[in-house]
């Protein structure tokens, strides 16, 4: 089947599930929970995912073209190419495992990351999520520079599903942490870029989530904060049921994983213990790198 081809897509989580089964009546309820609470049950499962993005060849597509494009009645369609971003992934991960995702740059890691944490919505296929996810991606993306540290922490906080009562109450840790007590009514436009993402690491890392998502190795500052921030990973990775992993250090892979997944022009390539996976892409760009 081409991969333009419609199929259906279904995007379901662990809060649609439990709205489905109180509908249903106590007794389905108590069935669900009884088979969610099982390790047979993957905590993420993706069955036939494709995600496709469109690029438009005409980047001066303007308001104005548009409309003189309806007035004159005439073609406004600007020529557009697909890219398959991930093709017909396959995927089942449960409690206890530690991914580690490997593959070139521009392979699809990244978006799968994302679709993970359900910024992309996939194009085709079906992705189960059990379980609050918490994402180690673009940390401080949603930071506002002209609000200060305080006000960010409980928005941020908002984002991640907790209340503003509770964000407060995890703030002086949070500084703590961060060493950043003193600017805490400071706007963040005032902070540095060392200061900024340390407190975005301090938030993101506050969670206890059933499925962790971390994207490429964390740049948080200097030296001495580094090894709190490892530390502080470290622990947040054992508090985890299923931890996912994207970075090209490979060594950090085989030590924090037990299970890796090679993806190649955004499609499963191998899935295996994590030392075989890491070993066969190693293999393959040494290979492509001597004949080159």
């Amino acid at each position: 089947m081409p991969y333009s081809s419609p199929r259906k897509t279904r995007w379901s989580s662990g809060s649609d599930r439990a709205a489905r089964s109180s509908a249903a009546g106590e007794a389905a309820s108590e069935s669900a929970s009884q088979v969610e609470s099982s390790d047979a049950v993957p905590l993420i499962e993706l069955s036939d995912v494709s995600l496709r993005f469109v690029n438009y060849a005409d980047k001066q597509h303007s308001l104005k073209r548009a409309v003189l494009d309806l007035v004159l009645r005439r073609e406004s369609a600007a020529p557009k190419a697909e890219f398959w971003a991930l093709r017909d992934i396959n995927l089942k991960i449960h409690h206890g495992e530690r991914v580690g995702i490997v593959g070139g740059n521009g392979a699809g890691k990244s978006t799968l990351l994302r679709m993970l944490a359900r910024i992309y919505p996939p194009s085709s296929g079906r992705v189960e999520i059990r379980g609050n996810v918490a994402p180690l991606i673009e940390m401080g993306a949603g930071f506002n520079p002209e609000l200060s540290g305080t006000d960010n922490i409980v928005f941020n906080g908002a984002m991640l599903g907790f209340s503003k009562g509770q964000m407060l109450a995890k703030a002086q840790g949070i500084y703590e942490f961060t060493g950043l007590s003193e600017f805490a009514a400071l706007p963040l436009k005032y902070y540095s870029s060392g200061m900024y993402m340390r407190l975005a690491f301090a938030i993101a890392t506050e969670v206890h989530p059933d499925i962790l998502l971390i994207d490429e190795a964390l740049g948080v500052g200097d030296a001495a904060f580094l090894e709190k921030a490892k530390a502080r990973l470290r622990g947040l990775v054992e508090r985890s049921k299923v931890v996912i992993i994207v970075s090209h250090d490979l060594g950090s892979l085989r030590e924090f994983c037990n299970r890796g997944v090679w993806i190649q022009h955004g499609q499963l390539l191998a899935d295996g213990p994590i030392d075989d996976v890491i070993d066969q892409y190693l293999a393959q760009t040494t290979a492509h790198a001597a004949s080159a």
